[in-house]
């Protein structure tokens, strides 16, 4: 992506007093950031109201320093870092087809497109030892018989879930994917630093939340949607559930 490019998608995305309900409407009204921030009052007055448009017309708090860390932190590994918009052909199918994609996806690991099998698995920070190796075992099951783990890599439960799909997976799968709430260049929780990496080397970590984001109370339920999202079993899972029973779990 251009510096230009994301210099627009970010005044879209940053803007708090234009929200992305109606920065949705503006793109699908107009098309690309750059088309949008070019239209005449009257024009965006069709699709959104005036105090919109005055928001629209001026630079979020922070937008040049962010945009500035962003091209910074794709630089440090560009084969492993990059911004997807709604725009992107690549952008996750499952996100679109939600009432609140975000603008914009932050993704880190390995950069092919999302896999076609996957399945959330989620649970508390503070599980009994059953309940952990209940997670481990179930994860790295699904693993192996090719399917994407999905979770929040806290601690607990997800912990253990990422953990039983990296054991599982094979060597060219897609282990499992982490939708975290914070900015990828922080680990939240500092225990699972070495899981991060390990996640982003064979699997991707995925956040809505810019570059510096800290690891906010109210990040964690809305990423929330994401994971729900990415991981709903479609109908090929309903016809294995048997499969799972008569393995004895």
């Amino acid at each position: 992506m251009q510096r230009d490019e994301l210099a627009a998608w970010l005044r879209l995305a940053l803007n708090p007093s234009l929200g992305p309900q109606a920065a949705r409407k503006l793109l699908a009204a107009f098309g690309l950031p750059q088309q949008v921030l070019a239209q005449p009052t009257e024009a965006l007055a069709q699709v959104v109201d005036g105090a919109r448009i005055q928001a629209l017309r001026k630079d979020p708090a922070g937008l040049n320093s962010l945009l500035e860390s962003t091209l910074e932190w794709i630089a440090q590994d560009p084969g492993a870092r990059e911004v997807l918009t709604l725009a992107d052909p690549d952008y996750p199918r499952a996100l679109l087809d939600t009432d609140d994609p975000p603008l914009m996806l932050y993704r880190m690991g390995r950069l092919v497109p999302m896999p076609q099998r996957s399945l959330a698995v989620v649970g508390s920070r503070n599980p009994t030892p059953q309940g952990l190796q209940n997670a481990r075992r179930f994860s790295r099951a699904f693993a192996e018989a090719g399917v994407t783990v999905v979770s929040g890599m806290a601690l607990g439960v997800d912990g253990a879930a990422h953990q039983g799909a990296l054991d599982g997976a094979g060597p060219d799968a897609i282990a499992t994917i982490a939708v975290v709430g914070t900015g990828l260049d922080r680990v939240y929780p500092r225990q699972h630093l070495q899981l991060a990496h390990d996640i982003a080397s064979r699997g991707m970590i995925l956040s809505e939340y810019p570059i510096g984001t800290p690891p906010l109370p109210a990040n964690f339920p809305r990423r929330n949607r994401l994971i729900s999202a990415l991981g709903q079993a479609p109908s090929w899972w309903r016809a294995r559930r048997t499969c799972w029973r008569t393995c004895g779990w």
